[in-house]
């Protein structure tokens, strides 16, 4: 399966981590999401997201040392989505500067949130709604 997916991640109290060449980064507790494409192999990314054995290699892994997946969003497509996904949370969350999107122009594709319900509402509006 290809798609874009979401991870909904929780930390649960403040921590400062070092994110590969990004730097000592200081994160809040509280909700982040990362945004993020597979068109490859969609389930074997998840799956690896999940695993705590896996070699460091995304701005992601780095985090996902300290934080707890607290649920997973995905869409089916053939097409990457997730700059689209991204911006839509950058025009209502707290994004962390060039977290997860070497690979493109955004700005970012890690958001952070106080409560997790307003993730959930941004997820479902704009997964539910991409035309694919």
């Amino acid at each position: 399966m290809k798609g874009t997916y979401v991870l909904l991640i929780e930390l649960d109290h403040d921590e400062k981590i070092q994110i590969g060449k990004l730097g000592l980064i200081n994160f809040k507790s509280g909700f982040y999401v990362y945004v993020g494409s597979a068109l490859n192999n969609l389930e074997k990314r998840v799956k690896r997201h999940l695993s705590s054995e896996k070699k460091i290699h995304w701005h992601i892994d780095y985090f996902l040392q300290n934080g707890i997946i607290c649920d997973v969003f995905y869409k089916e497509c053939s097409s990457r989505y997730e700059c689209i996904i991204a911006n839509e949370f950058k025009k209502h969350l707290t994004f962390i500067k060039d977290f997860g999107c070497s690979d493109c122009n955004c700005i970012s594709h890690f958001f952070y949130g106080k409560r997790e319900d307003i993730f959930k509402i941004i997820i479902k509006n704009k997964l539910d709604k991409l035309s694919l």
